[in-house]
C-alpha cells in the first residue's frame, strides 16, 4: 500500500510538472519565434499570456460569449497587441542595440501590466474548465481534465508551427528574413512585415497559453513577469532560438519544479530550476539543443 502511494505521488509530480512545463514551453516558443526572426528578446512575452487569460474572462465569463466566439476573439485581441509592440516599441528605435530593445520590451510589459490593473483590478480571475472539473484517478494520481487540454494544445502548436515554417510560403519567407534580411529584401520579401508577423504569431501563442492555464491557476494582472522569466529560462535551457529546445526546456523546467516542490520543499522550487539551468549553461552555454549560431530559423 505504501509502495502504491509513493508511486501515485511520483506520478502526480510528473503529471503536474508536465502540465506546468507545457505552459512554459508555449511561452518559450514565443521567445524563440521572435528571436529567430528579429534577434529581439521580448520580455513582454509573459504579458501576452496574462492578457489572454484576462481577456477570455471578459469575453466568456463577463460578457457571456460562447466559447467558440470568445476563444478566437481573445486570440485576435492579443495578436493585435503583439503587432502594436512591434510598431510602437521596436520599429521606431533607430540603430537599436540589444540592450535598447530589451529595455523597450520591458517598458511595454510594464505598460501592459498597468493597463491590465486599471481594467481588471488586482483580484485574481478564474475560467470554467473546458471539460469540467471532475478529477480522474490514475494509479493513485489525480488528473484534472484541463491538464489534457494544456498538453494537447502544446502538441497542436508544435505541429502547426512545424508545418507553417516548413511547408508554407509565408513561413519560408520568415525563415529567409532570419537567415539574411538584406537578401530577403532584394528578392521582394517585406522584411518589416515579417517582423510584425513574428510578434503577432508569438502573441497568439501566448494568448492560447493564457486561456488554457487560467482554469488551473487563477490569472491576475502581474502574472506575466513570472511566466516570462520562467519561460526565458526554459528557452535558454533548451537553446534560445531552437523550437524543439524550447519545448524540451519547458517540460524539463516544469518537472524540476514539481519534483523539487513535492520531494524537498515548495519554498525552493525556483531555486531548483535555476541551479539546473545554470549547470547546463555552464557546461553548454548554447543550451541542450542550441548551436553557436542560435539565430538561425532553420531549426524550425
Amino acid at each position: 500500500m505504501e509502495e502504491l502511494t509513493l508511486t501515485g505521488e511520483l506520478l502526480q509530480y510528473l503529471i503536474t510538472g508536465l502540465t506546468v512545463g507545457s505552459i512554459y514551453a508555449m511561452v518559450a516558443v514565443g521567445f524563440s519565434i521572435i528571436y529567430n526572426v528579429t534577434e529581439v528578446i521580448n520580455f513582454a512575452q509573459g504579458e501576452f499570456v496574462m492578457l489572454g487569460g484576462l481577456a477570455m474572462v471578459s469575453f466568456h465569463t463577463a460578457a457571456g460569449l460562447p466559447l467558440i466566439i470568445a476563444f478566437p476573439a481573445t486570440v485576435l485581441l492579443v495578436t493585435l497587441v503583439g503587432i502594436l509592440l512591434d510598431r510602437l516599441a521596436i520599429r521606431p528605435i533607430k540603430q537599436p542595440s540589444v540592450l535598447t530593445l530589451i529595455i523597450a520590451t520591458l517598458a511595454f510589459s510594464f505598460l501592459l501590466k498597468g493597463a491590465a490593473m486599471l481594467i481588471w483590478g488586482k483580484d485574481p480571475f478564474d475560467l470554467p474548465a473546458l471539460s469540467g472539473r471532475n478529477p480522474i484517478q490514475f494509479f493513485g494520481a489525480v488528473i484534472q481534465p484541463q491538464y489534457f487540454w494544456v498538453m494537447g494544445f502544446l502538441v497542436l502548436v508544435a505541429i502547426s508551427l512545424t508545418i507553417f515554417f516548413g511547408k508554407t510560403i509565408l513561413g519560408k519567407a520568415m525563415s529567409a528574413c532570419a537567415d539574411n534580411p538584406d537578401a530577403a529584401s532584394l528578392v521582394g520579401i517585406n522584411v518589416k512585415l515579417m517582423f510584425s508577423l513574428s510578434f503577432a504569431l508569438s502573441a497568439s501563442i501566448g494568448a492560447i497559453a493564457g486561456i488554457i492555464v487560467t482554469p488551473i491557476t487563477f490569472m491576475e494582472y502581474d502574472r506575466g513577469a513570472e511566466l516570462a522569466i520562467k519561460a526565458f529560462g526554459a528557452a535558454m535551457l533548451g537553446g534560445l532560438g531552437s523550437f524543439p529546445g524550447a519545448i524540451i526546456g519547458g517540460l524539463i523546467l516544469g518537472s524540476i519544479e514539481s519534483f523539487g516542490s513535492g520531494l524537498i520543499s515548495s519554498a525552493y522550487k525556483d531555486a531548483f530550476a535555476l541551479i539546473v539551468i545554470l549547470g547546463v549553461l555552464f557546461f553548454k552555454p548554447s543550451g541542450l539543443l542550441g548551436n553557436v549560431e542560435i539565430s538561425k530559423m532553420k531549426r524550425f
